[in-house]
C-alpha cells in the first residue's frame, strides 16, 4: 500500500492528468486525446459505488444510458449479454444492496463490458473478498483474457498470490518507483534459489530495493 498503484491506475483511466511524462495508449495520447482514449477502456476502481436500491439490471441499464446507447433494446441485449458472461443473470432483478462482495465485483466487471473495451483496467480486485470470492474472480479474469486475445488486462493488486493465476507478465512498483517488469519466474529468480515462490521472490526483490 502507498506504491502508487492506484494512482497509475487513475492515470491510465485518463481520470488524473501525469505531473510530467506522457503515455499513448494504441496511438493516442492521454491527455490530448482523452476523449479517444476512454473509448478504448474500462474501468473498475478499488470501490466502485453502486445505487443498492437498484437491481442489477436496473444498474447497468443506467449506466448503459450514461455511456449514450440510447437505443432500449439495445441495452436490454448487451445487460443480458454481460450479466450472462459474469454468472449474474439469474438475480438480474435482485437488488444490488444484498450482493456479496464478490458479486459486486463481478457486477462491476460487467458494466465495464458493456461497450466492449480494447483494454480492461481493475484495480484491487480482490481487496475484501474471501478466498472463494477471489478464486471465482481470478477465474472470470481469466476467461475475459481466453476469449478475447487481443483483449488488454490491466490489474493492481497487493495480493501476491493473485499474479501466479492470473498474468504471465507483471511489473512491481515500490513508492512510485518501477522497481521491476517481466515475468511471474523471472521475479522469482531474485531469491537466488530453484523453487521459490512469488511472494519470496517478490520480497527478495523490495529487499534488494
Amino acid at each position: 500500500n502507498g506504491a502508487g498503484k492506484t494512482t497509475l491506475m487513475r492515470i491510465l483511466a485518463t481520470l488524473l492528468q501525469p505531473t510530467r511524462g506522457r503515455v499513448e495508449v494504441f496511438g493516442y495520447d492521454l491527455v490530448t486525446d482523452k476523449q479517444a482514449v476512454r473509448a478504448l477502456l474500462g474501468y473498475l476502481p478499488q470501490e466502485f459505488g453502486f445505487y443498492p436500491q437498484l437491481t442489477a439490471a436496473e444498474c447497468l441499464d443506467y449506466l448503459a444510458i450514461l455511456s449514450n446507447i440510447n437505443s432500449a433494446q439495445e441495452r436490454a441485449k448487451r445487460i443480458r449479454c454481460v450479466l450472462e458472461r459474469v454468472n449474474l443473470w439469474d438475480v438480474q432483478d435482485e437488488k444490488v444492496g444484498t450482493f456479496s462482495g464478490g458479486m459486486k465485483q463481478r457486477l462491476g466487471i460487467a458494466q465495464l463490458l458493456l461497450h466492449d473495451p480494447r483494454i480492461i483496467i481493475v484495480d484491487e480486485p480482490t481487496a475484501g473478498l474471501d478466498p472463494q470470492e477471489r478464486v471465482s474472480f481470478r477465474r472470470l479474469i481469466g476467461e475475459l483474457c481466453e476469449t478475447q486475445k487481443e483483449r488488454i488486462v490491466i490489474i493492481s493488486t497487493h495480493i501476491v498470490e493473485d499474479l501466479t493465476h492470473l498474468t504471465p507478465r507483471l511489473a512491481v512498483i515500490n513508492r512510485g518507483q518501477l522497481l521491476f517488469s517481466g515475468t511471474v519466474d523471472e521475479l522469482k529468480t531474485h531469491t537466488g534459489s530453484d523453487g521459490a515462490t512469488l511472494e519470496e521472490g517478490y520480497l527478495a526483490l523490495l529487499q534488494e530495493g
